[in-house]
């Protein structure tokens, strides 16, 4: 999906897409070898977007040809995600139909996101959407202690899994989605190294996090106001 924007954009606007994925390159490659991009595209391994406040995918922080970041990290959609538009069979399971409902209700907005960033490309920090340093940082939340820790926990949770420490690791990473509830990328390569057994392992599903913190912040609106 990004690759259109960027072909359409560049070069203007480059876009660098990053894959975070604790399990690595062989994990990840198939998807970017499909997508065949243009673009760099790259692999963070140990979560390092992360620290900087990336904690949902996809996530999106604009920075400009002087390296200054005008847009801290925010949910970035290159087009409507096709799940919000998707019909619940008639043959669902009702989880299958509330997963469906579920997502049709998360908060994307695509279209206002696109346009706001074709406005930066075309008018560079003349574009309303271009924020000022103070407003960049007004808007980049302080990280709490306990999200550090929960960074830590994570950290530890995959050198465990890469051990071949399965169940040690899932201690780490059971704190670090408690420490930091609201980071998806945590819990979502916990889910992916535990395999398809995840839901017993953990004892909870995507469904039942997305329902317990709100679909509402699973996707925080993003503020596009001029």
């Amino acid at each position: 999906m990004w690759q259109e924007l960027r072909a359409e954009l560049f070069p203007k606007l480059e876009i660098v897409t990053v894959a975070l994925d604790a399990r690595g390159a062989t994990a990840a490659r198939p998807w970017i070898e499909k997508a065949q991009p243009q673009h760099p595209s790259l692999i963070d391994e140990s979560h390092q977007l992360d620290r900087l406040g990336v904690v949902n995918v996809p996530t999106g922080i604009w920075i400009d040809e002087r390296g200054t970041i005008v847009r801290p990290p925010e949910t970035a959609y290159p087009r409507r995600p096709s799940f919000k538009d998707r019909e619940v069979p008639a043959d669902a399971t009702p989880i299958e139909r509330e997963r469906i409902e579920l997502t049709r209700k998360l908060n994307v907005d695509a279209d206002r996101y696109v346009a706001a960033l074709r406005d930066w490309v075309s008018k560079g920090s003349a574009s309303p959407y271009a924020l000022s340093p103070d407003e960049v940082v007004r808007r980049s939340r302080p990280r709490p202690l306990e999200e550090a820790t929960a960074d830590a926990h994570f950290a530890l949770g995959r050198e465990l899994h890469l051990m071949g420490e399965p169940d040690a690791a899932v201690e780490h990473f059971r704190e670090a989605h408690r420490l930091h509830p609201t980071n998806w990328t945590y819990r979502r390569d916990a889910w992916a190294m535990a395999g398809p057994e995840y839901a017993s392992i953990y004892g909870t599903t995507w469904l039942d996090e997305g329902k317990r913190e709100g679909v509402e912040n699973y996707y925080p609106t993003v503020r596009l106001e001029a």
